[in-house]
C-alpha cells in the first residue's frame, strides 16, 4: 500500500492547531512516513488552483482546523470536502466554532465599526474606508473575501466525518487519530475522536458536593491543589466537557475552559454548566441570585467559550424589527 495524500488546511482560528501538529516531536517521522502532504499553506506554498486540478476524492484525509467566517473559507472547504475521502474537523474551531464563534455576540457591522471607526489606532484618519470586496486600481480588480454575518462550525456547511477536539488536540490524540487513519482502523463516522465521559468522571480531584457561597475569578484565589476547584468557587467547565485531554489545565491548578466541547447527549454545554454551577450555589433568593449574576463577569465567554456556534443560541439576533 503506497503513502496516503493529506491536507491540512485553516481557516478562522488563531493558528494553535497548525503548530499542535508539530508537538508530536520526533513522532512527525511516523506522519511523513505514513502520508505526503498536498496542501498545507501554513508550512509550504500550495495554490488554490493545484487544488482545484485533482480528482475528486484523491486526497485520502483532510484534518480541516478553524471555523468558518468569510466566503473564501466557505469555498475551499467545500473544495476540500469534494477532494477529500475523509474529512476531519480538526479542533475546537472547526468542531464547534471556537473563539472565533464568540463573534456571533455581536454583528459584522459592528465589528467593522469598531475597527474601521472607533479603535484608538484609527481615531482621528479622517473619513474611514471600510475593506470591499471588489477594488478597482490601475492593476487590475483586487478581491476580498466576504465577512460573513454569522461564524459557523465546520459541519454546518460540509459534511464532517470526525471530530477531533481541542484547543488545540493534544499530541497523544493527535497521534491516535494518526494511527487509526494510517491503519485504517477509524471509529465509525461520526465519532468523536476523545473519551466518552465528563472531565469531572476523570478527575483526580476530592469531590465533597459542598455548596459555595461566592464565584471567584482564577486571579482572585490561590486554590487547593488537590480540591474541586468549582466547589473552591471557581467555574470549571469539567461537568459539562467531554474528557481526553488529560486534564492538563486542572493539574495546572486552573479550571476547565471547555476546549473539548460537550459530552455525548448534552446538546448545548453553556446550558449544562450553567445548570451545574446553579446547583451548587448556596441561596435561592433574589438577591442571592441578582449576586451570583455580578460575580459572573463574562456569562456568554464563561459558559459558551468555545460553543456559540454549537449551542442552541447559535448567535445575537439581528433584524428582529416589528417582531
Amino acid at each position: 500500500m503506497g503513502k496516503q495524500k493529506w491536507a491540512l488546511y485553516w481557516a478562522a482560528s488563531c493558528g494553535g492547531c497548525e503548530i499542535a501538529v508539530l508537538d508530536v516531536n520526533e513522532k512527525i517521522l511516523d506522519i511523513a512516513a505514513a502520508a505526503d502532504i498536498v496542501l498545507w499553506p501554513c508550512a509550504m506554498d500550495f495554490k488554490y488552483d493545484d487544488v482545484r486540478a485533482m480528482a475528486d476524492r484523491s486526497i485520502d484525509v483532510c484534518l480541516f482546523n478553524g471555523a468558518i467566517r468569510s466566503s473564501e473559507q466557505e469555498e475551499i472547504a467545500r473544495l476540500l470536502r469534494a477532494k477529500s475521502r475523509v474529512m476531519v474537523a480538526f479542533g475546537s474551531c472547526a468542531c464547534t466554532g471556537g473563539i472565533p464563534g464568540l463573534a456571533n455576540l455581536t454583528t459584522k457591522d459592528e465589528i467593522l465599526d469598531r475597527v474601521y471607526i472607533e479603535a484608538q489606532s484609527v481615531v482621528g484618519n479622517g473619513h474611514p474606508v471600510f475593506p470591499q470586496p471588489h477594488t478597482r486600481v490601475a492593476e487590475g480588480d483586487l478581491e476580498l473575501p466576504v465577512l460573513y454575518e454569522e461564524v459557523s462550525k465546520l459541519s454546518q456547511v460540509i459534511p464532517v466525518d470526525y471530530y477531533l477536539p481541542g484547543c488545540p488536540p493534544t499530541p497523544d490524540l493527535i497521534m491516535t487519530a494518526v494511527n487509526a487513519i494510517a491503519t485504517g482502523q477509524l471509529p465509525p463516522p461520526g465519532a468523536v475522536i476523545a473519551g466518552e465521559k465528563t472531565l469531572c468522571d476523570v478527575c483526580p480531584r476530592v469531590k465533597q458536593e459542598k455548596k459555595i457561597t461566592r464565584i471567584y475569578r482564577p486571579h482572585q484565589i490561590i486554590p487547593e491543589p488537590q480540591k474541586c476547584l468549582l466547589e473552591q468557587g471557581l467555574i470549571c467547565c469539567g461537568p459539562a466537557t467531554r474528557e481526553g485531554c488529560g486534564a492538563q489545565c486542572i493539574q495546572a491548578n486552573m479550571p476547565c475552559r471547555g476546549c473539548f466541547g460537550p459530552p455525548a447527549g448534552v446538546i448545548d454545554q453553556g446550558a449544562k454548566l450553567v445548570s451545574a454551577v446553579a446547583s451548587i450555589y448556596e441561596g435561592d433568593t433574589p438577591e442571592s441570585v441578582a449576586a451570583m449574576l455580578e460575580e459572573i463577569v463574562d456569562p456568554a465567554g464563561t459558559f459558551y467559550r468555545y460553543g456559540m456556534a454549537d449551542s442552541l443560541l447559535k448567535r445575537k439576533r439581528v433584524g428582529t424589527a416589528g417582531k
